[in-house]
């Protein structure tokens, strides 16, 4: 299979509208004119996912502060997302892909090395896309643990 194209800094962020955890539509041009972290992780609930969903939660007031809202995308179902979002206490919204269609768009679906083997899946990756809807940073293959911490570094907030 072909390895998944990349999105890099200075491309148009995909377009996407995808269900929330109450199954309201959210798009990404809903953000325009706004700063927005799309951040893309393979399943709710499990330990490195709810790791990083916390680490935005406990980070959300100083990212939105520094004028950035943050969108989580999925290939979990709403239901799932909203068992999720409920027991970890999230607020921001939380998106369902399951047909990966987004993810793929996104570059964040595709080979990637999971225990030494090569397989299909959702590459943990984080998007910042500006007012214009550009993309102004592009990480894949991020950690769980520690990442919202690198980012805000990055982004000197």
């Amino acid at each position: 299979m072909p390895p998944t194209p990349r999105l890099e800094v200075g491309d148009a962020a995909p377009a996407f509208s995808l269900p929330d955890a109450d199954g309201n539509v959210v798009s990404l041009s809903d953000y325009k004119g706004r700063k927005v972290i799309v951040y893309f992780y393979p399943a709710a609930s499990t330990p490195g996912c709810t790791k990083q969903a916390c680490d935005f939660r406990d980070n959300l007031a100083e990212l939105n502060g520094a004028g950035l809202d943050v969108v989580g995308i999925s290939p979990d179902k709403p239901e799932k997302l909203a068992k999720f979002r409920g027991k970890e206490e999230l607020t921001f919204p939380l998106l369902s892909d399951p047909e990966r269609a987004v993810l793929t768009a996104w570059g964040a679906f595709g080979e990637k090395t999971m225990y030494g083997k090569t397989v299909q899946g959702v590459i943990r990756s984080t998007f910042v896309v500006d007012e214009d809807g550009k993309i102004a940073v592009a990480q894949y293959n991020v950690r769980a643990t520690g990442h919202v911490a690198k980012l805000r570094r990055d982004l000197s907030i």
